[in-house]
């Protein structure tokens, strides 16, 4: 049974395997079904190495972080015990690596969004690879859910607009019943017209008397 070994490569990222098929589950040869070792490759960054879990656990942080990002998601994956985790950090995106080996400090990688792809493309071969009879335990690529698009645009945006919006109708209504409201009855004219019926009655008077 001959070792088997494949390469993804990238501009920026190399991604290599090596391993033997699974004859208890009828693999052949040119396939593989247990992996022995791999190599990452990444341009001016350390290499990776590991075992077959390390691996499945990069690709079980990495690939669900790219496709949030796509989707305007800025979301961690992983915490301080993960093995693998990965976050935003500036305009870049941090890879943290931790060892099993008490004493070793976490390797910190920096990724540009060029070779975050190139990654991304690298594990993603590997995962579709027919070749590589790998059961990776990875959770289904399920649409985002309402609230996580949500939460993606800042709480000014959300709610600016409309506070705006509710302000300025405020406004609008105040300013419109003051101007509606109707000013009190002017006493001269008032004065004024009482005389002028009264000079008419007078005169009406006179008629009347002259009239008999």
């Amino acid at each position: 049974m001959l070792k088997t070994s494949f390469t993804y490569n990238q501009t920026s990222v190399r991604l290599e395997i090596e391993g033997f098929p699974d004859t208890s589950l009828g693999h052949l040869d040119g396939q593989i079904g247990v992996i022995s070792s791999w190599k990452i490759e990444l341009l001016g960054s350390a290499d990776l190495e590991g075992k077959r879990e390390h691996l499945q656990e990069l690709m079980l942080r990495v690939l669900p972080y790219a496709r949030y990002l796509l989707s305007g998601v800025k979301r961690p994956f992983g915490n301080n015990q993960s093995t693998v985790s990965i976050s935003s950090y500036g305009q870049t995106h941090q890879l943290l690596l931790r060892s099993s080996q008490p004493g070793v400090e976490p390797l910190q990688i920096y990724l540009d969004d060029a070779e975050l792809s190139d990654l991304v493309r690298c594990l993603d071969e590997l995962r579709l690879d027919s070749r590589v009879r790998v059961s990776w335990d990875l959770p289904e690529n399920n649409p985002l859910t309402r609230k996580e698009l949500v939460n993606r645009v800042p709480f000014i945006q959300r709610f600016g607009a409309p506070f705006i919006g509710s302000t300025a109708f405020a406004l609008v209504t105040f300013v419109t019943l003051l101007l509606t409201v109707e000013l009190p009855p002017d006493e001269n004219h008032i004065e004024q017209s009482g005389s002028i019926s009264t000079s008419k009655n007078e005169k009406l008077a006179l008629i009347n008397q002259d009239y008999f």
